[in-house]
């Protein structure tokens, strides 16, 4: 059986920046340990599967080692595929979810996502993140993810976390971010090898937890962001009450053909 699929570079202006997905579409769905076999022979942080349904598409994203609730660079790039790909006629799609129904919509080489807000709260810190990420935070907070804040990007980008212990804390990951510069509101950067992987080049769902983080703090509710990996990316975020509208741009890499026999 040959079965279609797509890599594209999300939150990227151009190829090779931003984070890679792989996207499956499907005419129904296959059996869950197939789609998880996949996932794990893409050896990307997420591959993406769709399917229609009623007005839009069932979505569901895979790490290499499990499936997750939210995945954002890989609904950028479901949405990617089927407006520039797949024929998709109007300007707006609607992705049915674990995390309920995401909004995509297209304006011009932009692709805007409507994505569920989570304020993290202060917490107390625990010993691991200190001993794993190697120097002292200002403040941690926690919502699906443990956010650590620091001074200045500086100072996340010298990080070099000890992965191991990471994977032992009790959250998804541990996105560490700081204040940006020129222009920029917020830095980040996320690792979450629990779930295969170490660190994430561009993360959408922890955009959902660091918009409304920096929304309060800066007072303002249209931000710039850039995530501080190696290959980097820019995430336009603007906080909506609930809601959060995260935006970015996609490259496709790769067109070819799973040979699934």
């Amino acid at each position: 059986m040959a079965q279609q699929q797509f890599i594209v570079d999300a939150f990227a202006a151009e190829l090779f920046s931003g984070n890679p997905a792989a996207v499956c579409p499907l005419g129904h769905w296959l059996d869950d340990s197939l789609l998880q076999q996949i996932a794990a022979e893409n050896n990307l942080s997420e591959t993406a599967f769709f399917v229609p349904e009623g007005d839009g598409y069932q979505l569901r994203w895979f790490t290499p080692v499990s499936e997750v609730d939210l995945c954002g660079h890989a609904t950028l790039a479901s949405a990617h595929v089927l407006f520039e790909h797949l024929g998709f006629a109007g300007q707006q799609l609607v992705f049915h979810t674990r995390s309920g129904a995401l909004s995509v919509q297209k304006q011009g080489d932009w692709l805007q996502m409507d994505f569920p807000a989570s304020m993290p709260q202060p917490c107390d810190e625990p010993a691991l993140i200190r001993q794993a990420l190697g120097t002292k935070p200002d403040q941690v907070l926690v919502a699906d993810d443990y956010l650590v804040v620091y001074p200045d990007a500086a100072a996340i980008l010298a990080l070099t976390p000890d992965f191991d212990l990471l994977t032992r804390l009790e959250k998804r990951g541990v996105i560490v971010t700081a204040p940006g510069t020129d222009g920029v509101d917020f830095v980040s950067r996320f690792f979450v090898p629990k779930l295969g992987v170490n660190e994430d080049p561009v993360t959408g769902s922890a955009h959902c937890q660091l918009a409304p983080y920096w929304a309060e703090r800066l007072q303002k509710q249209q931000l710039l962001a850039k995530q501080l990996s190696k290959r980097g990316g820019e995430v336009h975020c603007a906080l909506q009450g609930s809601r959060v509208l995260l935006s970015g741009q996609a490259r496709t890499y790769l067109q070819g053909q799973l040979l699934l026999r």
